[in-house]
């Protein structure tokens, strides 16, 4: 048998290639790289952030608040005292932004969250358990699909209602919002989750005896996460948007609780006489649901396996190496 020479030199090259080669990363660090790479994504991002910052700090860079009235400035555009202009009661539109845009994100993040939370619970139950108990959950979910929620919501932000007297409405919004902004990502993802049900990871794990309840958390939970990433980003879209279409119409928040919702409501009445008023609400609406657009568009592209952009990656790569081998 002829012995290679050049063997040992083909064993030393080998070990330098594996160490220069990079260590397996995980696979959020991937997810992260690539929806950095996705430079719309970033910009929506950075958007939603800043809007963030600003409704948290934005109150301390006016002397006015929302509950101050200048009689001498009714209706007056933008200006040196009163940067947004004022409404026709001399409310300063600066701060009611500031606290108008702080309510809506509260109510976009609160929303996404609890509705996704409860639509993975139920979704994955349904699928894990199957059966008798699957039938009973899907019409359970049929007829709250079929409730016209729009006249609850109607009834449940009415000054007569018993939410209403308990709680401030945009807590009360949350709740109704919450109620029935479900159903259709647990439909989703009971569907998804009858084919990951049937991996074999999730059978080798109820052969061992695992309890069931570690099984959904564990096992069947985290195979769903790109999903219910991209349905949490899309489920605060939503919420904001119906939170200012229910407070536009006058069946969501209410004066003198202030929203961008509300805003947009007052601003269309004086839309003639004080257009900054409509304007300006409606351009930081369409920033706030935007930048969640942009993030949810970069998070699918980061979230796909079968996404372009680490291919892209190792061939700027390459090039870079060849450009410095040359």
């Amino acid at each position: 048998m002829a012995i290679n020479p050049n063997f040992d030199a083909v064993g030393v090259a080998e070990e330098k290639e594996l160490e220069k080669a990079p260590a397996a990363m995980r696979k959020s660090t991937i997810i992260v790289r690539r929806f950095l790479r996705n430079k719309v994504a970033v910009v929506g991002l950075a958007i939603f952030i800043l809007l963030v910052i600003f409704s948290l700090t934005g109150q301390f860079f006016t002397k006015w608040t929302s509950e101050d009235l200048d009689f001498l400035a009714i209706n007056q555009p933008p200006g040196k005292d009163h940067i947004l202009g004022t409404g026709p009661s001399g409310q300063d539109l600066y701060i009611r932004l500031v606290d108008g845009l702080r309510i809506s994100i509260v109510i976009g993040l609160v929303v996404g969250i609890a509705t996704t939370l409860i639509a993975a619970v139920y979704g994955c139950t349904q699928a894990f358990y199957g059966g008798k108990l699957d039938k009973i959950m899907l019409l359970f979910l049929e007829m709250l699909i079929m409730v016209p929620s729009i006249i609850i919501i109607a009834i449940a932000t009415s000054g007569n209602s018993t939410l209403s007297e308990i709680f401030p409405d945009w807590i009360t919004l949350c709740i109704v919002l919450i109620i029935f902004g479900w159903m259709g990502t647990a439909r989703l993802i009971r569907a998804l989750s009858f084919s990951t049900m049937s991996r074999d990871f999730v059978r080798a794990a109820k052969y061992v005896g695992v309890p069931n309840r570690q099984i959904i958390w564990r096992h069947l939970l985290p195979n769903l996460g790109s999903l219910l990433i991209l349905q949490f980003t899309l489920g605060v879209s939503i919420a904001i948007l119906s939170e200012t279409g229910l407070s536009f119409v006058g069946i969501g928040i209410k004066p003198p609780g202030v929203s961008l919702g509300v805003l947009l409501s007052q601003g269309n009445a004086q839309i003639n006489t004080g257009p900054w008023m409509f304007w300006i609400p409606l351009a930081v609406m369409f920033l706030l649901t935007g930048s969640f657009a942009l993030m949810n568009d970069g998070l699918r592209d980061a979230l796909d396996p079968t996404s372009s952009s680490v291919g892209k990656a190792r061939k700027k790569k390459r090039k870079k190496k060849e450009e410095e081998g040359q």
